[in-house]
């Protein structure tokens, strides 16, 4: 749903991108939600999201006290102008655990889904269904991660995931087009550094691609694959003990 007011965009070139991607089948499910969505803000849009918004605030001030659990605010970024004040994204590794190890504490102890899993934090959504007793059971959720990691077995055998972050050192051997056309085979994972990728491998979450066809497959793009290959998405070897290269 677009909502365009006055003169500041251009309505005759956001038809034409509209022409060129939006499907002639769209879902009457969907746009009957969200026309319930706009009538519902329209009601009472200065008050609606009063309660999201202390539900907020009352979880961040409860988490803030939780040892090892750390917190994405807005001082963190002072150029940046506004973040979104109902996403509520925690990191654990003061904790020595990935997001993917807390996310899997959280759901099997308290049934706490969350938003977004990433390598180092979760992010978890209030909306204007969100109450008090899902807070509580947030929090306590959170506790209890802290409260088990904290123990000195756990202390002591701390992993750093500090370097399983999408990576700069990438090298491009093929284009997109190259590799596409390219003759294609399947290796193992130790046999495939070095070669170049033939297919698109993406853990999920985040839904950002680890490597691409065309780019040289490295020592630290295999590791950091290793780590997340229980959310890998779309590879032709979901288990990752094989991948697809160029063969060249």
């Amino acid at each position: 749903m677009l909502h365009m007011s006055g003169d500041i965009v251009d309505r005759e070139r956001i038809c034409r991108c509209l022409q060129t991607l939006q499907s002639t089948s769209p879902s009457y499910l969907l746009l009957a939600s969200l026309d319930a969505a706009r009538a519902q803000l329209n009601e009472n849009p200065e008050t609606i999201f009063n309660k999201a918004m202390e539900l907020a605030v009352e979880t961040k001030n409860h988490v803030k006290s939780i040892p090892g659990i750390s917190m994405l605010e807005s001082s963190s970024f002072p150029n940046f102008p506004v973040m979104d004040p109902l996403r509520l994204t925690f990191g654990f590794r003061q904790l020595g655990l990935s997001g993917y190890e807390a996310d899997e504490i959280l759901y099997g102890d308290q049934m706490v889904v969350c938003e977004l899993v990433g390598t180092q934090s979760i992010t978890f959504a209030i909306n204007l269904g969100t109450c008090r007793k899902h807070i509580h059971r947030l929090v306590s959720g959170l506790q209890h991660v802290s409260a088990t990691s904290l123990s000195v077995e756990k202390v002591e055998k701390r992993v750093e995931h500090s370097g399983l972050a999408p990576f700069a050192d990438i090298n491009i051997s093929l284009n997109p087009r190259e590799a596409f056309f390219a003759r294609k085979r399947k290796v193992s994972i130790g046999e495939s550094l070095g070669k170049i990728c033939g297919e698109i491998i993406c853990p999920y979450p985040p839904g950002i691609p680890v490597m691409i066809p065309g780019e040289i497959i490295t020592e630290r793009a295999l590791d950091y694959l290793q780590h997340v290959k229980d959310n890998i998405s779309g590879a032709s070897d979901p288990l990752l003990s094989s991948i697809v290269i160029c063969d060249m």
